[in-house]
């Protein structure tokens, strides 16, 4: 039975932190798939990373569940490969629906592959949220250090 979309895709497309929504992380997956080889999600996900030069690679996360979505939805289909990986490989239905949104999946592919041209200023999220971490530890530090004086006076 097909899942039913739900309201994380949309919640995607707003957050600062997420490169590509749902549809866009599904049209990229189908794209990588229509070479006819079957391939294992890690493998996707590395392939993305390849692509973008390293600065962004998908959460697996964000890939299992969209795999899992396309292939409910017939678009590809999963076998059981070795090591107890599981390879998807694309339907007919996955390859009418990928030519139908051609354009958008290329588009698509062009960000990605156009942020390994982009450098490091990519990867400035993690540096700012560890910097946030650190400020809030150092002001923590001083507020037990004021509440300590306190205690003292």
């Amino acid at each position: 039975m097909p899942r039913t979309t739900n309201n994380y895709d949309s919640q995607a497309a707003s957050s600062p932190r997420r490169m590509l929504d749902g549809d866009e992380l599904g049209f990229l997956l189908l794209l990588l798939l229509d070479d006819g080889d079957a391939r294992h999600g890690y493998d996707l996900i590395r392939e993305i990373k390849t692509r973008s030069g390293g600065n962004y690679a998908p959460s697996s996360g964000i890939v299992y569940p969209r795999l899992a979505l396309m292939s409910d939805l017939g678009q590809i289909e999963s076998r059981q490969a070795q090591e107890k990986r599981r390879a998807y490989s694309l339907t007919q239905t996955g390859r009418s629906f990928l030519h139908e949104h051609l354009d958008e999946a290329q588009g698509v592919l062009a960000r990605i592959e156009a942020l390994r041209f982009r450098g490091s200023s990519v990867a400035a999220g993690p540096v700012c949220r560890a910097a946030i971490k650190v400020r809030r530890s150092v002001n923590q530090d001083e507020t037990r250090q004021q509440q300590w004086n306190v205690v003292r006076a």
